[in-house]
This record gives C-alpha cells, structure tokens and sequence, in this order.
C-alpha cells in the first residue's frame, strides 16, 4: 500500500469484545495501532478510545476524517432524531448509546459512521477480496453474526440496515436446542456465534476439535444464511470471515456443501464465479479486514466531505 505524504485518517472498530483503533492513509496504510477490551462500561471505554485519539492527534496532527464501524443495530439514517445510536444490542449495556454524538461533541471535522460488517465490506471491495464486484456479501461470524451487503456498488439499506444474522432457519432434523439469541432463540446468530457455540458445547469456539459434531450445526445454519443470501440478493461473491472462521478453516467447505445440496441444482453458480470454491470464500483481508473497514469509512468520509485541505502526514 502507498506510503508518501498522505492526509491523517483515524479508524475505530467498535467490536462486541474489543475495540481496534488505527492511524493510516485513505490508501489503507496503517501507521500505527491499539486495541482495548469492549467493556460493559461503554462511557469507559469511549472514554479510553479518546485518549488514544487524542495522544496521537498532539503526536501526529489533526485527522481529515476519523471513520467509526461498529457493532449493532446502529441507526443510520442522517434524518433520525437518534442517528449514531446503537439499538437493542445483545452487548449488555450499550443500548442506545450514542456514539456519533460522542465522537462528534469532542473531535472536529469530518466523521463517518456505518455498522462493522458494512465497514468490513467497504474494506474488502477497496482493498481485499471483492475489488472490481459491484454486488456482494460479507458474512462475520464472531461475536454476533452479520452481514454486509453491498449492491451496485453501494452498501443496502431501507429504514435500516439488513440484519441478516437474525434470520432464522431450517434446522438440522433432531436439532432442537433452543439457540442463544436473547431475541429470536434460534435465528443464524443464536446457532453459530461464538457465544452461542460456547453455551451449546460448554467450550469456546477456537477450542473445539474440528470433528466436533457442534460443526455440523454451525455450518447448517451458515449454508442456510448462504443460501438465504444467494435467493435474496444474488451477489457476485459471499465472504465468510470473523473470529469463528478464522480459529476454524474447515468450517468453510462444510458451508459449500451445504449450500450446494440446500441449493439442490436451482441455479447455476458455477457460471459466475467458476464453482463454489471460488464463490464462497475467505476475506482477503483476513482478520485485518474489521479494522480496516474503518479506516475505509473514514476514507470515504474523507473523500465525500467539502471543506479546506487538511494536514497532511509527514
């Protein structure tokens, strides 16, 4: 990625465990980086992200932009009396916290603001495994389960953005465990999230053998949010990535088949992406894409905004 002098960005990954802050260039080079835990205390910890951000704006300069990606439901639309603030999330204790606000009431310029898996999606489409797609889908599986959906090269979205990790799905048959979900039970998030992995097998998902039967069920319920994807949206590529898939590889040709047979033949994907295996695949970015999902919404912030020419970076 281009070094050279470049305007200052700053990126925050708000996760459902930790929080990533990046300083880097709309080109994607990162300078530097600090992570903290994602507490039950959110005014702590966007108080602990302040003061990395401001340490670095007394080392580095002024930010043209800062762009924040986090982790929902989060209310987007510019119009709404509550735009910025995170809904009824399973993250115990940040419901409605206001997080444009925050940023906003203490950093001045130019700030963008989209869900985690949307920044992801940007990330992977300027710099990772959907460049040159106008439509895809980038699944995280970690914490929660989401989806970012990009279409005609826009992210989608209505009176809110998708939240497909809460559809629910068939079941595997035998398969009656309840789900982890404190609001729908069984929906994909509620069967394959890290946290619904750990309450069904007693073990944390990066733990677990890979010929553990808990995979089978995981994967079922991921092919199904596949093939749910594929009929909905019928996008160019499926990404599938986030902590679970990343601690366990093997999950992603469990997928394939999955859809595959749940497909049964309907339609022909091998004429767009020559095969499964190229159809559903890992991010490029890999783990770094969440992160940097950030600083791409800050690069768009940065390249949408009017205002003068900004600092630029030594």
């Amino acid at each position: 990625m281009a070094g050279g002098a470049q305007p200052l960005l700053c990126g925050i990954e708000l996760g459902g465990t930790k929080c990533v802050c990046l300083l880097g260039t709309p080109e994607g080079e990162i300078r530097t980086q600090v992570s903290v835990p994602t507490g039950r205390d959110p005014d702590d910890t966007l108080r602990r992200i302040e003061g990395i951000l401001r340490g670095w704006s007394v080392a580095h300069g002024a930010f043209a932009a800062i762009g924040v990606a986090s982790f929902g439901p989060l209310e987007l639309r510019r119009g709404s009396a509550n735009y910025g603030r995170i809904g009824a999330t399973p993250k115990e204790g940040w419901t409605d916290v206001d997080v444009a606000g925050f940023f906003n009431r203490r950093f001045e310029g130019r700030l963008g603001l989209t869900t985690d898996v949307i920044g992801a999606a940007l990330a992977e489409a300027r710099w990772g495994a959907a460049r040159g797609l106008t439509d895809f889908a980038y699944v995280t599986v970690g914490t929660g389960v989401g989806v970012g959906l990009i279409a005609a090269g826009r992210p989608v979205a209505g009176w809110h953005h998708p939240e497909l990790g809460h559809v629910r799905v068939q079941r595997l048959p035998g398969d009656s465990w309840p789900g982890a979900c404190p609001f729908h039970g069984d929906c994909v998030e509620g069967l394959a999230s890290g946290p619904a992995i750990e309450a069904r097998s007693g073990a944390a998902a990066g733990t677990l053998p890979a010929d553990s039967p808990v995979w089978d069920l995981v994967a079922h319920a991921l092919a199904q949010l596949a093939h749910t994807l594929v009929l909905a949206t019928a996008p160019q590529r499926i990404l599938i990535g986030g902590g679970v898939v990343s601690a366990q590889p093997h999950l992603l040709a469990r997928i394939r088949e999955g859809l595959r047979l749940s497909l049964n033949g309907y339609l022909r994907i091998e004429e767009v992406a020559g095969g499964l295996d190229g159809y559903v695949v890992l991010p490029g970015l890999g783990v770094r894409a969440g992160p940097l999902g950030a600083l791409a919404v800050a690069a768009d912030a940065y390249a949408a905004a009017p205002g003068p020419t900004p600092p630029e970076s030594a």
